[in-house]
């Protein structure tokens, strides 16, 4: 008869100093050569801690107790902080948050890429409350806590945290998630809004309604009132995204502006836009002067989306070739283009994935090569971006990992030096890294 190992009780606490920051951005110490990470600490404090989950070679933890503080400890703003899975860096000073984005980034591009930037640049900062301007939220009418919850899930936990409010929100919806609730309370659908997605442009702030169930005349009718009273435009979505349509009439498109590019970029509620308009503008600055661009250039840009590089780079260089693979936001590049005069801009709809041998857009020769891509990166296009004889290259990223594996195939493989890297504080109080590589031959 087989005997059943007995597991061996995890202590109810424990006490650990905090040595460093995981790329989660819990804080790492170990106990008898087992990592514990501990969410809400930071290097060089020490706490108690109260394990949550326990495998042989880690555990997962709680602070109970704050035994000695670091210098690097800020107050958080938010009375959620801790509850709402949305933020988890509010207990470090803003200068600890960017220290440690940059040694994420350059420890992937070490481990991961096997390389390393001959000089680091200067991060991009910028507001840090009140910029998110893209955001979805989640919906859930819970009776029992009262009527309809609005915002970000629990940290850890699948449920909708209880928010009065968000303070990293564009102010405008941040103030008024608790309201957002009461409105959907008193819609006979209440039970049938899963999500409200919220795009911000510099002339008003979209929300789309993801309905289950056809509003009621009532139910529209209410909608309405506080589209008028709050100055939101209001959008309903049925199905997939090619089902979203305004409540009512034909509104203003969403814009936001590039002032020194005498630029106006229109968009939908739906399309992908950067979060943080502040650091959006500095990140296309920077991209721009990293990428030396005269005017009788030729820049390639992959994974380009609506025109948010490329417009600003026609002012100075001498064609812009775009590629993406959204044909829907090929047309709004394509309309921007138009309305700000960028007649040096032609745009392709390629399925970077996926391209071809010889795709039709990859000119003879690029002068400059422009990269944007999401999370997966840019491996499949890399050999295209060497084959073009562009001399530099600037890799905009939302994924460490990603970028030092493509930035070690451009060294490796295509003669590329790695000459920069930096971290754009895109997400204040996050984890999330977005940084930008600029490699030259």
């Amino acid at each position: 008869m087989s005997r059943r190992r007995k597991r061996r009780k995890a202590p109810e606490h424990g006490v650990v100093e905090i040595t460093d920051l995981a790329s989660n951005g819990r804080g790492v110490g170990h106990v008898d050569g087992k990592a514990i990470f501990v969410a809400d600490t930071l290097p060089g404090e020490r706490a108690l801690y109260k394990p949550v989950k326990v495998k042989r070679d880690y555990e997962q933890a709680e602070m109970a107790t704050l035994f000695s503080a670091s210098s690097q400890r800020a107050t958080p703003r938010c009375a959620h902080f801790g509850v709402c899975g949305g933020c988890i860096l509010q207990h470090a000073t803003p200068q600890a948050q960017v220290a440690f984005k940059q040694r994420q980034l350059l420890d992937a591009l070490a481990r991961v890429g096997g390389v390393a930037p001959e000089h680091v640049l200067e991060p991009l900062t910028g507001a840090r409350w009140g910029y998110r301007r893209r955001a979805r939220l989640g919906v859930k009418h819970v009776p029992k806590k009262g009527g309809t919850l609005v915002g970000f899930r629990e940290r850890g936990a699948p449920f909708i945290a209880q928010l009065s409010r968000c303070e990293v929100l564009v102010p405008e919806v941040g103030a008024r998630l608790a309201e957002l609730g009461r409105l959907i309370d008193e819609l006979s659908i209440r039970s049938a809004v899963p999500q409200i997605e919220v795009a911000a442009g510099d002339n008003h702030v979209a929300l789309v309604f993801r309905v289950l169930e056809e509003p009621t005349p009532a139910d529209r009718q209410r909608l309405s009132a506080y589209a008028e009273a709050t100055g939101f435009v209001i959008y309903l979505q049925p199905g997939d995204e090619s089902t979203i349509a305004p409540l009512a009439g034909a509104p203003e498109p969403l814009y936001y502006d590039l002032p020194a590019y005498d630029a106006r970029l229109y968009f939908e509620p739906n399309d992908f836009v950067q979060i943080h308009g502040d650091i959006n503008r500095r990140m296309i600055d920077a991209a721009i002067a990293e990428l030396d661009v005269r005017p009788d250039d030729t820049v390639l840009e992959l994974f380009s989306g609506l025109g948010n590089f490329s417009v600003p780079l026609s002012r100075s260089a001498g064609a812009v070739i775009t590629v993406e693979g959204d044909a829907g936001l090929v047309a709004r590049a394509r309309a921007n283009a138009a309305r700000n005069g960028a007649t040096n801009v032609t745009a392709h709809v390629d399925n970077l994935f996926e391209p071809a041998r010889q795709p039709a857009w990859r000119p003879e020769r690029a002068d400059k090569v422009l990269l944007d891509p999401p999370r997966s990166g840019a491996a499949e296009v890399l050999d295209h971006v060497a084959a073009t004889g562009a001399s530099r290259v600037v890799y905009c990223s939302c994924h460490p990992a990603t970028l030092a594996r493509d930035a070690a195939t451009l060294v490796e493989r295509h003669g590329y030096r790695l000459l920069a890297a930096g971290v754009m504080d895109m997400f204040p109080h996050t984890a999330h890294i977005e940084s930008m590589a600029v490699f030259v031959r």
